[in-house]
């Protein structure tokens, strides 16, 4: 009965004071409100560069040749450096901490495919075997292009399902053979693309060493992708040195040469990414805890004039034996619920918001914007303890009234 009364006790005080009471949980209410939505904003930029690393390993040092613009040992600058299958060998040999290497080309041209009378335009990409978990490639059927078929030569081809669909329609792929500029090509396989994409799932690749000898007439790779083992900075930049180090002697360019070969290190790369997110997820914390901390004053402020107006009230009820223990939860559960209630409205429209707004935004570097559960009880733990602030003080300065100076006449 007692609990009763005195949540009775504090729906009469809310509703005496209706205007008071509302523009209190209202700042809260904001205050929560804002920082659901920052904190969401900034997982969905976060998603955004997440679903830009995703079409491939966020490990790889990916490595291609261009232009020398030093002079180098009697040699003139304005070199093309091309790569060749001895530089892929080179570095998988000589190079420590790799966990897989791949060479790739793109087959220019004529890149129509065809299937009895079905066809159609896509990419057509040479790798070795380990450009598999380098572009996380997530087979469908059969089996994606091995060292036997890149050692021997093996006209077989793994397609995209986008591809499949096209050319076969509801037949099946495995074992039929698709024209690719004229050569029969056997389909091994069939996968999609970890990130989803249509573009990647309209891509079909063959043997690097089958390419170069139907295709291009020569030992070419345009591009070459290593993994860090570790993901570590430190050894993706130590790769990397070995690496231009390696491939200058090999082509005779000076190490310091920029713009003879480029390397775009995607560990470092995303790690400055994620540094930056975490910095970013502090900075929202820090302006939405202070919106709330706000917001707390104002409820604290609020329960201050309360006690004020209620002194003689409090000076009667210890008068009559209410324990401090009870005066000061009073008090206390009045901040708590205010603060709590409007908080939890807060969150529930934040969160509401986000909801809406997310089907709509299509922006690359931004995508589902979402408060998961763990800001939810991140919120809620914040809600408990700005209750407890905010009631704190008026709850002490309630129980230190002596019934005494409250009874007397004014």
């Amino acid at each position: 009965m007692f609990i009763i009364d005195r949540w009775e006790e504090i729906f009469v005080t809310i509703r005496k004071n209706k205007l008071r009471s509302f523009l209190t949980g209202f700042s809260v209410a904001w205050g929560i409100f804002m920082l659901i939505i920052l904190l969401g904003s900034g997982h969905g930029l976060e998603n955004g560069v997440h679903d830009q690393f995703k079409s491939s390993a966020v490990n790889t040092l990916w490595i291609w040749g261009g232009q020398t613009s030093l002079p180098y040992k009697g040699l003139q600058p304005g070199r093309d450096i091309v790569f060749e299958n001895a530089d892929y060998t080179n570095i998988k040999s000589g190079v420590q901490g790799i966990e897989y290497i791949a060479g790739r080309s793109f087959v220019w041209g004529d890149n129509i495919i065809r299937y009895k009378s079905e066809y159609g335009n896509f990419d057509i990409r040479s790798i070795h075997p380990d450009y598999g978990p380098i572009e996380k490639v997530i087979l469908r059927e059969g089996r994606f292009i091995n060292p036997l078929d890149v050692s021997k030569n093996q006209k077989v081809a793994c397609i995209g399902i986008a591809v499949k669909e096209a050319l076969f329609k509801n037949e099946a792929a495995i074992n039929a053979y698709v024209n690719i500029q004229g050569v029969p090509f056997k389909v091994i396989g069939v996968f999609e693309d970890d990130d989803g994409r249509q573009g990647n799932q309209r891509t079909v690749y063959i043997p690097i060493t089958t390419a170069q000898q139907v295709f291009m007439g020569r030992d070419q790779l345009q591009t070459l992708a290593v993994t860090v083992a570790s993901n570590e900075i430190a050894d993706s930049k130590r790769m990397e040195e070995e690496i231009r180090a390696k491939m200058a002697a090999q082509h005779n360019f000076d190490k310091g040469d920029d713009r003879a070969m480029f390397i775009w290190n995607a560990v470092e790369e995303f790690k400055k990414f994620m540094d930056l997110f975490a910095a970013i997820r502090i900075f929202i914390w820090i302006i939405g805890i202070g919106t709330i901390i706000a917001g707390i004053v104002g409820v604290s402020n609020i329960m201050m004039i309360s006690v004020n107006e209620r002194t003689k009230e409090i000076g009667i009820r210890k008068s009559l034996g209410a324990t401090p223990n009870s005066i000061l939860m009073l008090i206390m559960q009045e901040a708590i619920f205010i603060t709590a209630l409007a908080g939890y409205i807060g969150l529930v429209l934040g969160v509401g918001v986000l909801e809406m707004v997310s089907p709509y935004i299509k922006s690359e570097f931004f995508r589902n914007p979402e408060a998961n559960l763990g800001i939810a009880i991140s919120a809620t733990i914040v809600l408990i303890i700005a209750g407890l602030l905010a009631g704190y003080i008026p709850a002490r300065k309630a129980v230190a009234i002596r019934p005494v100076e409250a009874l007397k006449d004014e």
